[in-house]
């Protein structure tokens, strides 16, 4: 249960509770399972708060700071995270379906079996976040920084991948079946066994990627065969960086 002392001086406003925040650097404040719903939260700093069970909804967090926070099983349902950090935070099994996290950064968090179903997630930077087993369903990625992500035992169908960084990212035995990862980076991911088929790469960069059994049948690229960059694979000429020594390409 959330401390008292703390949940009172935040429910004085942002203001007063960020001088609060640093004036007593060594606290770590304790809000667990403290109702903050439809509460703005407008640029509050609130890392290494223990947030675990806390209820968001609704809430407006832009450009707050919670960085190391415990978010764990938390409900930021349909809450404003935009440009709010979120570095190396746990948000593992958090409830974050609807929730704008566009600029965000989530870069090393952990949000493993989160719920980020019809999340908007617009430039999000996610690098070397921990996703696996994260609902991702109808979530929107467009242009997001996913480097080095795990994304393991995850479902990406019907996500918005387009333009997204996913370079360097295991996607190892992925199903994109068609799917439009137009202008996406996947440089040097791990793509071996991924269903590609019937699926968008028009401008995608697959530079050094491995494409070892990948299912490319029917991939899609708007570009003139004839002038295809290399970054596209084109079926009659694969270029070399690209791994296809296996690749269903008929």
């Amino acid at each position: 249960m959330a401390n008292e002392e703390h949940l009172d001086i935040l429910k004085q406003g942002v203001e007063v509770w960020n001088q609060w925040r640093k004036e007593h650097t060594v606290i770590r404040p304790d809000l667990s399972s403290a109702d903050l719903s439809s509460v703005d939260l407008t640029g509050a700093i609130l890392s290494k708060t223990d947030l675990n069970l806390a209820d968001f909804r609704a809430a407006n967090l832009t450009g707050a700071k919670l960085i190391n926070a415990n978010l764990s099983h938390a409900t930021l349902r349909d809450t404003i995270l935009s440009e709010a950090d979120f570095t190396q935070a746990d948000l593992s099994s958090a409830d974050l379906r609807s929730a704008n996290l566009s600029g965000a950064k989530l870069n090393g968090a952990d949000l493993s079996s989160a719920n980020l179903s019809e999340a908007y997630l617009y430039r999000a930077n996610l690098s070397s976040a921990n996703l696996s087993g994260a609902k991702l369903n109808g979530a929107d990625f467009h242009q997001a920084y996913l480097y080095r992500a795990n994304l393991s035992s995850t479902d990406l169908r019907a996500a918005n991948l387009t333009g997204a960084d996913l370079s360097s990212t295991d996607l190892s035995g992925k199903n994109f079946k068609g799917m439009d990862l137009g202008r996406a980076d996947l440089s040097s991911a791990n793509l071996s066994g991924a269903n590609l088929s019937e699926t968008n790469l028009s401008s995608t960069d697959l530079r050094a990627a491995n494409l070892t059994g990948a299912d490319l049948r029917g991939w899609i690229s708007a570009e003139p065969t004839s002038a295809a960059p290399i970054s596209a694979v084109p079926t009659s000429a694969v270029p070399i960086s690209a791994e296809l020594s296996s690749a269903e390409l008929t």
